[in-house]
């Protein structure tokens, strides 16, 4: 009897950890994901504007690289990040928002959104507010002028699968304050009306490009999540799900973050970078063409956020 008892238990405990196990699901990084190699960039900015040289940390295999050299991903890293090596009418002009840090035993990404500054000639002081950013996809370098910037990045990697839900570690570090800020550089800063906060987006679309380069695109997946508390040191493991299809009647959808969009650039096959516009919502079966994740020290637009916003994230995969 002990021994069918033993049995029974032993089969009980099993069918428990199997259900455990289907539950947590299977987990596969994304390559780089685990954010313990870095590129070290050390460029050397223009003597009109002071002649610092400044490191700028990208997501790839360990390297260093010295010199004022276009960046392209490295090591078939699928990561870009917010830091940029500009050069307007021959001046070379830096921007560094994602940092290396330490988890653990090993390294993580941190985003921090902050005051960029520039004097010119050291009379006139040009300050400027810069996210902290990470993102599928690559920047192309450098940028050449205050609109090219949005154009340069190249939202988004090939991508074909259906998983279930994103998961990843993180901490969050937020002032609390009512409203944010917008500081171009060209004017005083002015009020923009909301809490600023953190924010992860995937976006899983269907692209079609079509004989003149032009691309369209359905949503097959969404998932959007927001920080605005600061976390008690990290939170390991956060899982969330990605919803298919149509999700505009969902209580949970928000269509300031969640909804179809046409303001996301991507490099076309001609290597023309256009806009991707979203047409319309995918069916929940579909399968997806692309995949766009991000994860961003603020939101709200370029120069808009709160300085000091910090986010930091860790072991980045999606779960099937």
């Amino acid at each position: 009897m002990k021994k069918l008892q033993n049995t029974t238990l032993t089969l009980i405990a099993s069918a428990f950890l199997s259900l455990a196990c289907h539950a947590e699901g299977k987990f596969v990084p994304f390559k780089y994901g685990s954010f313990d190699t870095w590129v070290v960039r050390h460029v050397h900015e223009s003597s009109v504007i002071g002649g610092n040289t400044k490191i700028l940390y990208e997501i790839g295999p360990n390297r260093e690289i010295k010199g004022e050299k276009p960046y392209s991903n490295l090591g078939g890293s699928p990561w870009g990040t917010s830091n940029v090596m500009a050069k307007v009418m021959g001046v070379v002009k830096t921007n560094n928002s994602v940092y290396r840090d330490v988890h653990g035993s090993g390294h993580c990404a941190k985003m921090e959104t902050h005051i960029e500054t520039c004097k010119v000639l050291g009379l006139m002081n040009i300050k400027v507010l810069a996210a902290g950013s990470i993102f599928l996809g690559d920047m192309k370098e450098p940028i050449t002028g205050t609109k090219e910037g949005v154009k340069a990045l190249n939202w988004g990697i090939p991508f074909n699968h259906r998983p279930k839900a994103v998961r990843f570690d993180y901490r969050v570090q937020v002032s609390g304050s009512k409203n944010r800020i917008k500081q171009t550089g060209f004017s005083k800063p002015s009020t923009v009306a909301g809490q600023d906060y953190c924010i992860a987006v995937l976006y899983l679309q269907k692209r079609h490009e079509d004989a003149k380069g032009n691309i369209t695109a359905q949503r097959v997946g969404t998932m959007v999540v927001k920080y605005g508390k600061s976390t008690n040191g990290w939170v390991n493991g956060a899982t969330y799900e990605i919803h298919y299809g149509n999700i505009t009647g969902k209580s949970f959808y928000n269509a300031a973050t969640m909804g179809l969009r046409s303001t996301d650039y991507a490099r076309n096959s001609k290597g023309k970078s256009v806009i991707v516009h979203e047409t319309g919502w995918a069916s929940a079966s579909d399968s997806p063409t692309h995949i766009i994740l991000q994860f961003s020290s603020s939101h709200g637009g370029a120069y808009v956020g709160t300085v000091g916003n910090t986010f930091w994230v860790d072991n980045v995969g999606l779960v099937y």
